[in-house]
């Protein structure tokens, strides 16, 4: 059986997750709150409770932009650090280009989506979602934000040999998977067209 790392896992149960919802996979819930019950309490710069080389996968969804930038190398050199050398991470953010256009349009209260949480409007995506921070959970609050090119050239620098991904533009977000030892470009982009159950823009 493989296992996977669920950053940031939050309430989110194994089976909401694309791609990792296989009886195959065995999760391991890493969190920074200890409310949600995690397996291994942490935080995404100091995964020192992992060991290194322990996990087949990471996955982290809307966790990386709750870092300030000078902190996305040591986040990502973490998650290479703990993945088995043919390990993959898959890393889900929110995508500013498109949030920017919607600002541009002056949309930047107007709520772009629905989420389990309430409506979601630029202003949540940009410095995070207005209504949990009010009710004192400053998890919550965004430090960082990506467009897909610096999202890329990131873990290209934290030395992920290939990354497949792109903007996925109903969600609103970015999504990539990124390989620590080579592979095709074909097969990257069957892994992560599999995992990201939607289409990829690539920009």
């Amino acid at each position: 059986m493989q296992t996977f790392l669920h950053v940031g896992c939050g309430p989110v149960k194994q089976s909401q997750i694309p791609g990792f919802r296989d009886k195959n996979w065995k999760e391991i819930r890493f969190d920074i709150d200890k409310n949600v019950k995690p397996d291994i309490l942490g935080t995404l710069t100091d995964m020192s409770q992992v060991k290194s080389g322990s996990v087949d996968a990471i996955y982290s969804s809307h966790n990386i932009e709750h870092v300030y930038p000078h902190e996305v190398p040591i986040v990502l050199n973490e998650f290479f650090r703990v993945l088995k050398e043919d390990g993959i991470v898959v890393v889900v953010c929110p995508d500013l280009q498109s949030v920017s256009e919607a600002v541009v349009n002056d949309k930047l209260c107007n709520p772009l989506y629905i989420s389990p949480e309430g409506p979601i409007s630029p202003l949540d995506i940009i410095y995070g979602h207005r209504e949990a921070i009010e009710k004192g959970n400053e998890y919550m609050a965004h430090k960082c934000g990506f467009t897909y090119s610096v999202l890329d050239n990131f873990f290209a620098d934290a030395g992920f040999e290939i990354r497949y991904g792109g903007r996925r533009m109903q969600q609103w977000d970015l999504f990539i998977v990124a390989f620590k030892q080579k592979k095709s470009e074909e097969d990257a982009k069957k892994i992560a067209f599999s995992i990201a159950n939607s289409k990829l823009v690539k920009t």
